[in-house]
């Protein structure tokens, strides 16, 4: 089974970014080296990945007639997967932005 992307998930992934942004490395938890933020990363856009290709697959087997698959499980399944999409794309953005404040940054 797919695990589904938290609203907490996401909210932690941000606390951890704005922390390491502000520097205050110290105050997340011990789960915010870079290998284990890369770790969650590639984990999350994994689960998105197979979200989306279980969406593809609902649909394709509504489209061919599938008796066990009603319309209604084929949208929800797409709109779950828009909105995980969705979340990693706020993500991907919000880490761009604390990237170019870092670099805009003087040291």
């Amino acid at each position: 089974m797919i695990k589904e992307i938290t609203a907490q998930d996401l909210l932690k992934q941000i606390e951890m970014l704005t922390s390491q942004a502000k520097g205050n490395v110290g105050a997340a938890t011990e789960s915010t080296s870079a290998s284990n933020f890369g770790d969650l990363l590639r984990q999350t856009v994994s689960q998105v990945n197979e979200t989306q290709l279980q969406a593809s697959e609902l649909a394709k087997s509504f489209e061919l007639g599938a008796a066990n698959v009603s319309l209604e499980e084929v949208m929800i399944a797409r709109q779950k997967a828009a909105l995980s999409f969705q979340s990693v794309l706020q993500v991907r953005n919000k880490l761009i932005e604390a990237y170019k404040e870092i670099m805009a940054m003087q040291v």
